[in-house]
């Protein structure tokens, strides 16, 4: 018959063919599934103008007005700005963005007097292009989302400025750290022989665990101000309470997330024996920025400070404060942290070894077009960003999961500790202060709610309260 089927049709094509479709049309699959899930929940927002009964306790009309309509703005931008990536990372790869860019790198390093065989030199300025690329065309959106949706709905801190000199700082920081990596990583895969997937995976399990180490007292205070917390009940009470389940507690730290947003949260970090906890200062009453009274000098905005400070006292009260701790050391004692750590290894492990099966295989290359060069570097992106998609869908639904789970298991924990009716209050004053949206589709949480919806959690939390 004249009408071949399509199924014919897609044998016939040539192997590297049916890669990029299959690239592409898995791209857009999950794209449309997200917009789907997106617009259920948005459908949330938009529906949902009154507090529902079972939160009638919990949330104020005026709150959950707030948060409904912060909510459907973030909404509305992510979806804008999903579209945007997903067109632009069609277009980059339908008009031959990546080979492009890979040719002009060889030019830039060539100009350097570094010819073709210099195969890292072209893959370092390949990665500084990518990312400075991918960084500018990001800066929009950034700077709207904070100061167009953070503005209005009163989170964000930040001037134009410091939100310059934060950008360009996290991109200079970002290449010192990546560069090098990069380039011994591809050193490494170059003169590993057979088994290179395995030396490849111990030097990214190194620098991983070099990166945790060093983040915090090295890179994160580039961009914020850490303080230790001062002497005084809550810090006495923080260290009885570590002591009580053993944490090996070394420092509290108190972090100026007021300088950026006033969102707030709480954080453990550190290996072994060598556990620092960090506060936002806008999770504590007493240390919210948002919460101090202005100083009389400052006429002008005086009066307006005062006037946003008074209705909105944020923060927790140290008892609630005790207790979102309690739920993250709760992490630690289950052994939460070092789950994920081994479940992100044997995954990194896993990836490499297919890696080390694939990356002999020109068609993948040919599919990106690539016809007369294998770099490993493009191979890396290749394989670990477009063939492992679908793996990586899977394996993050699952990790959410999961992450849910581990949530309850952290809730629990502190409910033994007793710090159940602590810990509900603050999880509503959390919720109330970061402006969270209590009423959820089903399956948009499900797929991307790493924490349970705030009414299961407080359920959960509820049935102890009682006993």
């Amino acid at each position: 018959g004249a009408m071949a089927l399509p199924g014919e049709l897609w044998a016939e094509l040539a192997a590297e063919k049916r890669i990029f479709c299959s690239v592409l049309l898995f791209s857009w699959a999950v794209y449309l599934w997200e917009a789907f899930l997106a617009h259920r929940q948005r459908w949330v927002y938009r529906t949902t103008t009154h507090v529902p009964q079972e939160l009638g306790q919990i949330m104020d009309s005026e709150t959950f007005e707030k948060s409904r309509l912060y909510q459907l703005d973030k909404s509305t931008f992510s979806f804008w700005s999903g579209l945007y990536s997903e067109v632009e990372g069609t277009m980059i790869l339908l008009c031959g963005g990546i080979p492009f860019l890979w040719n002009l790198s060889g030019q830039i390093s060539g100009r350097a007097g570094f010819g073709p065989e210099y195969e890292i030199v072209q893959s370092l300025v390949f990665l500084l292009l990518a990312t400075l690329f991918s960084a500018v065309t990001g800066l929009p959106w950034s700077l709207y989302n904070t100061f167009v949706i953070e503005e209005k709905h009163g989170f964000n801190q930040q001037t134009l400025g410091f939100f310059f000199k934060d950008a360009i700082k996290k991109f200079v920081v970002t290449q010192c750290i990546l560069l090098p990596v990069t380039s011994l990583l591809l050193y490494i895969i170059k003169i590993g022989g057979d088994y290179f997937f395995i030396y490849a995976w111990l030097f990214t399990l190194v620098v991983s665990l070099v990166l945790v180490t060093i983040y915090a007292d090295y890179i994160a205070p580039l961009f914020d101000k850490f303080i230790p917390l001062p002497e005084g009940e809550l810090k006495q009470q923080i260290e009885t309470m570590a002591k009580s389940i053993d944490f090996p507690l070394t420092k509290v730290y108190v972090v100026e997330g007021s300088k950026r947003s006033s969102h707030s949260n709480a954080y453990f970090y550190g290996f072994f024996k060598n556990k620092r906890i960090v506060l936002f200062d806008t999770l504590l009453e007493d240390y919210s920025a948002l919460n101090k009274e202005p100083a009389e000098g400052e006429d002008g905005e005086n009066e307006e400070t005062k006037s946003k400070t008074k209705n909105k006292k944020q923060g927790c009260k140290n008892e609630e404060v005790l207790a979102v701790l309690g739920h993250e050391l709760g992490h630690w004692k289950l052994g939460h942290t070092v789950k994920n750590i081994i479940i992100s290894q044997m995954n990194s492990f896993l990836c490499f070894f297919l890696f080390a099966v694939l990356i002999g295989r020109k068609e993948l290359f040919a599919a990106f077009g690539f016809y007369d060069t294998q770099p490993t570097l493009i191979g890396l992106m290749i394989i670990f960003q477009f063939i492992f998609s679908p793996y990586n869908e899977v394996l993050s639904f699952c990790l959410t999961v999961l992450s849910r789970r581990f949530e309850f298991q952290a809730d629990a924990f502190a409910k033994e500790l007793g710090k159940a009716k602590d810990l509900y209050s603050a999880l509503i004053k959390l919720n109330k202060d970061n402006l969270g949206f209590p009423v959820s589709d089903w399956i948009f949480s499900m797929w991307h709610y790493s924490h349970p919806p705030l009414l299961e959690r407080l359920q959960a939390l509820k049935d102890a309260k009682q006993e």
